[in-house]
């Protein structure tokens, strides 16, 4: 039985670039990074030291040549945050793709985009 989610996959065109980008722009820390010399580098990141659930940054190419059969799109993730206003202002001066603050049922939220164009969002609950 599944507990809670461990780890999420996300698929990328540059492994440098998607790290800088989760890190510098975001905030995220990178929890671990090994690399086994032949094309396989895993890159462990999380909004804090001691999240329960991290994002794994995969090279995407490398991947498609191991596993032709897996869906290599983004996941679609929604973050939350207790701060909605000013990370959404942060991210705007850091110059990130963001979307307008909306007003849904659950909380608001905004949604923004990654280097690659990949879409995640964010909500702060009610």
């Amino acid at each position: 039985m599944i507990n809670k989610v461990g780890q999420i996959m996300l698929y990328v065109n540059n492994q440098d670039e998607a790290l800088n980008f989760w890190t510098e722009k975001i905030g995220f820390n990178v929890i671990s990074e090994e690399n086994n010399g032949q094309g396989v580098r895993w890159i462990e990141i999380a909004p804090t030291k001691d999240a329960e659930t991290s994002i794994i940054l995969h090279n995407k190419e490398f991947v498609a040549k191991m596993s032709p059969e897996l869906n290599l799109g983004a996941p679609s993730l929604m973050f939350f945050s207790e701060i909605l206003d000013q990370f959404h202002s942060e991210l705007s001066n850091k110059n990130v793709k963001v979307g307008e603050i909306v007003d849904m049922p659950l909380g608001r939220v905004f949604n923004f985009a990654d280097h690659e164009d990949n879409y995640f969002a964010v909500m702060e609950k009610k």
